[in-house]
């Protein structure tokens, strides 16, 4: 008969085997997504911009090559990532000691292999009416996996209500499925109807409104309130009114469906506010931010990230009544898209993702700072060049655009490779000599 201290040993030695399993899952998924942000989708950009600025003309480069990199950019990076720590998370939440490690690499198999069909249907051409449908199903199906383990193997339900930050990834992961069912369903009526892998233009900037406001921005706005006045020493966020301002969001998503821009760029516009109210970002800490093993500027660039979606939302405001050529539209998508997504993503994911892969330390502080501020400023040249070229204001800013690609470029190299580098390192406990122990995995947790 086992002993209670041989019971707890058991208990413990199960506990660190799953979160080896999902350090492994993660790292996987992270790594996925580093590749599908540098390659696929900022090296295509940059080279797409590049094309666009030498011809002077926004259309000069075919719609399914833009298509293929904003794919690569939304669901190849973006999406691994939160597919990925939605997984490590069960890991913390969880009421089992089995962690769904077949159902996790199943998904990212399926996953990454979907997201490699798209962008390869859209850039090579090949068997392409084929090729977007089953890049389609594998995503939905990957994600499907994704859920069930979430809701098998997550928590048991209790009677007491969801904290307001969880209630809200909890929302924006329902959109997510719901997002790439549409996806399914728009990529297989254009494999049988469709001329090109192209999708029609006002179809595609719908999809792109419903995935970015849809899933990007209610996910970083919950994770926010979660993780912020940890790490940030902010207040903690005023649950009712995020609540407020992802109904508003939801509103102007379903204005952007029956095409009703002006309303629906009002409503994503106070949205916006609210959030920053709510989430207490532009007001002054009232406990010292959390800087070890990163930068300082960490606090500055958190609220910068902010000022970035209000821009967006100013410039969605301004295209409605005074856009002709698209450059208005893509400014607004690119400072949502890379200054306030992007940018959150180079200032939280090196304080978490080295964590989650294996409790490790960031490599380098200073290609943190470094990456952020050259996204910042490539984000800022591309931001304010790109009406001023497209609509044929200021002929100059032509030259300014690939300029800003490169930098941005650079930026997400040095991001990949500081997060790369990371994870070859061994864990932090290996580094300095201590024994690890089960509150470490509590301490990723935070």
């Amino acid at each position: 008969m086992s002993t209670p201290l041989q019971v707890l040993d058991n208990k413990n030695t199960q506990r660190i085997a799953m979160e080896r399993q999902s350090q492994w899952l993660v790292s996987a998924f992270i790594v996925t997504g580093i590749f599908f942000m540098l390659l696929p989708g900022t090296f295509l950009g940059v080279w797409n911009l590049l094309d666009i600025s030498e011809a002077h003309l926004s259309s000069a480069l075919p719609q399914a090559w833009l298509q293929a990199h904003g794919q690569a950019q939304i669901f190849g990076w973006i999406g691994s990532f939160i597919i990925g720590i939605g997984l490590y998370s069960l890991t913390k939440t969880q009421s089992t000691m089995i962690f769904p490690t077949r159902i996790g690499w199943s998904a990212w198999t399926l996953w990454t292999l979907g997201i490699a069909l798209r962008w390869t249907a859209g850039i090579v051409l090949w068997h392409w009416r084929i090729l977007l449908p089953v890049s389609g199903l594998l995503q939905l199906i990957a994600f499907l996996l994704f859920f069930y383990a979430v809701r098998r193997h997550g928590p048991k339900a209790t009677t007491s209500k969801p904290e307001p930050w969880m209630r809200m990834v909890v929302a924006s992961t329902i959109c997510f499925l719901l997002t790439l069912a549409v996806n399914f369903v728009v990529l297989l009526r254009q494999g049988i109807t469709g001329a090109t892998p192209a999708l029609p233009h006002v179809l595609d900037q719908v999809f792109v409104v419903l995935a970015v406001w849809g899933i990007i921005v209610p996910t970083v706005w919950g994770f926010n309130a979660r993780w912020l006045p940890i790490f940030a020493g902010l207040r903690p966020a005023n649950g009712d009114r995020l609540l407020w301002a992802y109904g508003l969001s939801l509103a102007g998503l379903v204005f952007t469906f029956f095409d009703f821009l002006a309303v629906a760029s009002v409503a994503f516009f106070f949205a916006a506010l609210l959030s920053i109210d709510a989430l207490h970002v532009w007001r002054r800490s009232i406990h010292p931010p959390k800087l070890l093993n990163i930068h300082p500027s960490f606090p500055i660039f958190v609220r910068l990230a902010y000022v970035w979606l209000i821009i967006s939302c100013v410039l969605a405001l301004l295209a409605v009544p005074f856009d002709h050529a698209g450059g208005l539209w893509g400014a607004s998508r690119h400072a949502l898209t890379v200054g306030f997504a992007a940018g959150m993503v180079f200032v939280i994911g090196p304080r978490i993702l080295p964590a989650f892969c294996g409790m490790k330390i960031l490599w380098s502080k200073r290609l943190m700072f470094w990456s952020l501020l050259l996204l910042t400023t490539g984000c800022f040249l591309r931001v304010s060049s790109e009406p001023l070229a497209y609509e044929n204001l200021w002929k100059p800013a032509w030259k300014v655009l690939p300029v800003s690609a490169i930098i941005e470029l650079t930026a997400v190299s040095l991001f990949a490779i500081n997060i790369v580098v990371t994870l070859l390192l061994p864990a932090a406990h290996l580094r300095t000599g201590e024994k690890p122990s089960l509150p470490q995995g509590k301490a990723a947790q935070a």
